[in-house]
C-alpha cells in the first residue's frame, strides 16, 4: 500500500465522470439514460489520503452554458468521500447530499437511472474500504515494530536517567550540546546503555555529560552533592586549596594550577602560592585528573593526611598535609591610617573578601559599617585569591557599591538572555573612593564583581590580570538525593567583555 502526502496528487487513480446527466434544452436531442465514462485524466487533489484509489464522483458539465444552483458556481462537485474518516459516515453524507441535489433540480424522472452511479461509488468504496484496513492493519504493525524500544517499559533506573537528560536539555547553556543531537543519544543510551543498578545508571549519566566536553558540567552522587552545599554554607574538611585547569597561554605543566589557598589553612601555611602547580595527589598524577576529581581527593575526615606534588616556579616540593576543618569566613576588615601632610591623616578602610559564600554581602555590609564608625575617607576591596563562589551573592555585593547601572548580562548562544542591574536602593557604600585588588587568582563571582565596578566607573583596578573564568554553573538535585552541576550561561561585564579564558 502506497502511503500518500496530506497535498498529494493522485493522477493515476481510475476517476469517473458524470455525464449528459442533466436536461438541456438547447441541445437537439437529450440524452435519456446517465452514463458512467472513464476519463483518462481527471488529476484531483487528495486532502489526508491513506489509500491510493479514493473515492472520487465528478460531474464534467457538457453544456454551452453554465448553470447556476443556488448561490455557488460549483453545484456540479458531487461530495468526496475521504477514506481517513468512517467509510460508513461518508456513504450517508453521500446520500443526504444526493437527496438534496434530486430535489433541487427536481429531477425526480433521473432519480432511478442516477441509482446506477451510486453504485458504481459503492462499488469503489468498497474496494477502497478493503485497502484501507490493510494499510491500517500494515500501519498498526509497523506501528508496533516502532514501539519496541525502552520507553514502553522503563524502569526506575531509566526513569532517573531521563530526569537528568531533561535537566541537561532545558538548561545547558549550548543547545548544539557539543554538536550533536541530544534526542539522539538519549534514544540510544536507553537501548545500549546498562541501567540495572544504581551505580550503572550514574555511570551512564556520567558518560552522557563527558559528550559534552564540559569540565564544569558534572555529576554528584548524594554525599558530594551535600559536601558541596556544606561548602557553601561555611566550612570545608580539606586542605584550604581552590584549584582549576591551567590556562593554555601561560606555558603551565600539565596538572592542576593553585587558584588560591584559603590563609591559615594547611595548604596557606604550607607556603603553597597561587599559581602553583599540582602535579600529583596520593602519588597519583592530575595530568589527566578533573578538577572535582582531585577535590574530592584533597577532601577528607578532619586529622587525616595527603600527599602533594608541587611545582613553585623552577622548585618541586613533596609536602604531606594533615586535613582539618576550614573556616569559610569571607570576610576580613581593619582601619589603615595613611600619614598625610595636613592635620589629619587618610583613614582606609581594608575589606579583605575571600568567597562568596552564602554569608559574604551580609558579612561586607558588617564590615562597611564598622569601618565608616571609624572615620574612613575611602575602601580599599581586596579580591585576590578569591575563586568566586555563590553568583547571587556576587549580585548583592555590587548593589552594595553602586547607585545605578548594570552589573552583568547573561548570555547564551543566542545572545543576551537576562540582565542585572540596580537603581541604587540597596547601595550602601555609592560614594566613597574605592579600589579594587585583584591577581590571577581572582575568578568567578570575583571577575563578575570587579568587572560591575570597574566598567560602571566605580572603581580603580590594580594588580594582575584575572583567572578568566566567564560561565556560570547551577545546581540541581535529582529525585534520589544525587544532583547535576551544569553551566547554565555565560557572562559579559557591563562593557560586554567576555572574559572566559581570556
Amino acid at each position: 500500500m502506497e502511503v500518500l502526502a496530506s497535498s498529494a496528487t493522485a493522477s493515476s487513480c481510475p476517476h469517473f465522470v458524470i455525464s449528459n446527466l442533466y436536461k438541456n434544452p438547447n441541445s437537439a436531442s437529450m440524452a435519456a439514460t446517465p452514463q458512467v465514462l472513464q476519463r483518462k485524466y481527471a488529476p484531483v487533489r487528495i486532502v489526508e489520503a491513506r489509500a491510493k484509489a479514493p473515492l472520487m464522483c465528478l460531474k464534467i458539465t457538457s453544456l454551452k452554458r453554465p448553470i447556476n444552483y443556488g448561490n455557488t458556481d460549483r453545484a456540479w462537485l458531487l461530495p468526496i468521500c475521504r477514506l481517513n474518516q468512517s467509510f460508513f459516515s461518508q456513504c450517508s453524507l453521500f446520500s443526504v447530499r444526493y437527496s438534496k441535489l434530486k430535489k433541487k433540480l427536481r429531477l425526480k424522472k433521473y432519480a432511478g437511472s442516477l441509482h446506477k452511479v451510486i453504485s458504481c461509488s459503492e462499488k469503489i468504496g468498497r474496494h477502497a474500504f478493503v485497502r484501507f484496513v490493510v494499510g491500517l492493519m500494515v500501519v498498526m504493525s509497523v506501528s508496533v515494530s516502532v514501539s519496541e524500544s525502552p520507553s514502553w517499559a522503563l524502569t526506575e533506573e531509566n526513569l532517573l536517567f531521563l530526569e537528568a537528560w531533561r535537566m541537561i536539555d532545558r538548561a545547558y547553556v549550548d543547545k548544539s550540546f557539543n554538536g550533536q543531537s541530544w534526542f539522539r543519544y538519549r534514544e540510544n543510551a536507553l537501548r545500549n546503555e546498562p541501567m540495572n543498578t544504581r551505580e550503572e545508571t550514574y555511570m551512564a549519566i556520567k558518560k552522557m555529560l563527558a559528550t559534552l566536553e564540559d569540565p564544569f558540567t558534572r555529576f554528584l552522587e548524594p554525599e558530594k552533592l551535600k559536601s558541596l552545599r556544606s561548602g557553601t554554607q561555611g566550612a570545608l574538611t580539606g586542605i584550604g586549596l581552590s584549584i582549576g585547569y591551567p590556562t593554555k597561554f601561560d606555558g603551565s605543566p600539565a596538572g592542576l594550577v593553585v587558584i588560591s589557598a584559603s590563609p591559615g589553612g594547611p595548604a596557606n601555611r604550607a607556603g603553597i602560592l597561587s599559581g602553583d602547580v599540582i602535579l600529583a595527589i596520593d602519588d597519583t598524577s592530575t595530568e589527566t585528573m578533573g578538577i572535582y576529581d582531585a577535590a574530592e581527593r584533597l577532601q577528607g575526615s578532619e586529622g587525616s593526611s595527603v600527599k602533594l606534588t608541587v611545582r613553585s616556579g623552577p622548585e618541586i616540593k613533596h609536602l604531606d598535609l594533615m586535613r582539618e576543618k576550614v573556616s569559610l569566613n569571607p570576610v576580613t576588615s581593619r582601619l589603615c591610617s595613611v600619614p598625610a601632610s595636613g592635620k589629619d591623616s587618610l583613614r582606609i578602610g581594608y575589606i579583605k573578601l575571600t568567597s562568596f559564600n552564602q554569608n559574604a554581602s551580609g558579612a561586607v555590609k558588617e564590615a562597611i559599617n564598622t569601618l565608616r564608625s571609624n572615620n574612613v575617607n575611602a575602601f580599599v576591596l581586596d579580591l585576590r585569591d578569591n575563586s568566586g563562589g555563590l553568583f547571587p551573592e556576587g549580585i548583592e555585593i555590587a548593589k552594595i557599591w553602586l547607585d545605578k547601572g548594570v552589573i552583568v548580562y547573561i548570555c547564551d548562544s543566542r545572545g543576551v538572555r537576562d540582565i542585572y542591574d540596580t537603581d541604587g536602593s540597596k547601595a550602601v557604600a555609592p560614594s566613597e573612593p574605592l579600589a579594587v585588588l585583584v591577581n590571577k587568582g581572582t575568578a568567578s563571582a570575583s571577575e563578575i564583581l570587579a568587572g560591575a565596578l570597574k566598567d560602571n566607573k566605580r572603581a580603580v583596578l590594580f594588580g594582575e590580570p584575572t583567572f578568566g573564568k566567564g560561565k556560570i554553573q547551577s545546581v540541581f538535585e535529582l529525585s534520589d538525593g544525587s544532583g547535576l552541576v551544569v553551566t547554565v550561561a555565560r557572562y559579559e561585564t557591563p562593557a560586554h567583555t567576555d572574559i572566559d579564558k581570556v
